[in-house]
């Protein structure tokens, strides 16, 4: 009962005490009935609500928003419905995959009601139906889906919910807003399984990026050595350059090889190399670094 009934009802049945007293005993018993009428026919609805009305066991109509009266005794509000957004929250426990994986699956549905006269005449109780009915039909697609699909495709499989609970349930005048799945909660053993899947694809694509990394810097290499092998300039450029790189660090004692320090300097290496060659055979050299007179 609502407080402008109460309000009412209150007003009419004071008058009629007070009228009684003061005024005229005869009086009080119309005020008194006419508050008595007010609690029995006035009936305000909310800007969400729908009364469905009976009247001898017939549908009389479907009252909304508003202010409106009913005939005691003849009519009969039989349901006062929510057409407002509802949730429920359902769940499907250990439930076979089609490549029979035992899961969890936990879901929720936005519903509400479309058509007030179906919901209260068409089914008994509309809530728990679609608890029901939710239920079923999250069994029946994870039935029909492979693990893989249910973990990776929610956005498909949260779609085929909401089309397959809203064929079942327009019947009773309720619309399907969306149905998402929240969380599928598989066996732990089969977690560990997937976890070690997962690394191994992880360590095969880190190896696929490794030796496509050593593919790239071989050809590098390769095309350097084309190009020392025509400019020997650059070989030495690039000789001094590590060179100077290795002795950046203060205190640090080098060790090169006499035939590093050569290649620095080729005219110079094969004039001693000539040297040497007419010493052991006798013959007469002349320095490299003697200039002309």
């Amino acid at each position: 009962m609502n407080p402008i009934t109460l309000f009412l009802s209150a007003v009419f049945i004071l008058a009629g005490v007070a009228a009684g007293q003061w005024i005229s005993l005869y009086l009080a018993p119309p005020l008194i009935v006419v508050g008595i009428l007010v609690v029995l026919s006035v009936r305000v609805a909310n800007a969400w609500e729908k009364f469905v009305v009976l009247r001898l066991g017939k549908l009389q109509s479907v009252k909304g928003a508003g202010f409106f009266m009913i005939v005691p005794v003849l009519d009969h509000v039989v349901a006062v419905i929510d057409e407002r957004i509802q949730t429920t929250s359902f769940n499907a426990e250990q439930a076979l995959t089609k490549d029979t994986v035992p899961v969890n699956v936990d879901a929720i549905i936005f519903w509400h009601v479309q058509d007030a006269k179906k919901a209260a005449l068409a089914i008994t109780d509309y809530r728990q139906a679609i608890d029901r009915v939710s239920q079923t039909t999250l069994r029946e697609l994870i039935g029909s889906s492979m693990l893989a699909t249910l973990l990776s495709d929610r956005v498909v499989a949260d779609a085929h919910l909401r089309e397959a609970i809203a064929g079942k349930t327009a019947a009773w005048g309720i619309a399907v807003g969306s149905v998402e799945i929240r969380d599928v909660a598989i066996p732990v053993a089969l977690q560990d399984a997937m976890s070690r899947q997962a690394q191994a694809e992880r360590e095969k694509q880190a190896r696929v990026i490794l030796g496509s990394a050593e593919a790239a810097v071989a050809a590098n290499f390769v095309e350097a050595a084309r190009i020392y092998e025509h400019h020997p300039g650059a070989l030495q450029l690039r000789a001094m350059n590590i060179i100077y790189e290795t002795t950046k660090e203060r205190g640090a004692t080098i060790l090169m090889p006499t035939s590093m320090v050569d290649s620095l300097n080729p005219p110079l290496a094969l004039a001693v190399a000539g040297r040497e060659l007419d010493i052991a055979t006798g013959g007469i050299v002349t320095s490299p670094f003697k200039t002309a007179a």
